[in-house]
């Protein structure tokens, strides 16, 4: 299971999945597990090592879409667990704010469900279960 990996939020969708492929194609050997539009990972040893998301699509789902580029997120923490609702809570309860609450993303995926927190510096983490 993906317990914890980085999610890349990118401006150039094509042109960075392109990048990545070929270059995590030559220096590790691995191929993406999953290209959809705005979205591509690639697991190592079975798990995922990086995934790309379309920095526009993010900054739709926790309210930044009105910002300058300069002002938008390029990486969050993606964190799989069981209980969406109740990680978003304990999150909470430690110190993080909540950009997103847990909802249902039929749209990015059939079965995931997704909340987006920002810890005490701002970063932003997605958990997610599907």
């Amino acid at each position: 299971m993906d317990a914890l990996y980085p999610r890349l939020l990118v401006r150039d969708f094509p042109a960075c999945s392109a990048f990545y492929q070929a270059v995590l194609r030559e220096l590790l050997g691995v191929e993406p597990v999953r290209v959809l539009p705005g979205y591509a990972s690639w697991d190592i040893e079975g798990q995922t090592g990086l995934a790309l998301f379309a920095r526009d699509r993010i900054a739709e789902a926790v309210g930044t879409a009105d910002l300058p580029q300069a002002a938008q997120v390029t990486a969050m923490l993606v964190m799989k667990v069981d209980d969406v609702d109740k990680a978003a809570d304990c999150l909470a309860r430690h110190g993080a704010t909540v950009a997103a609450p847990p909802q249902d993303r039929p749209d990015w995926a059939p079965t995931l469900r997704t909340a987006h927190l920002r810890d005490p510096e701002g970063n932003l983490i997605e958990v997610q279960s599907y």
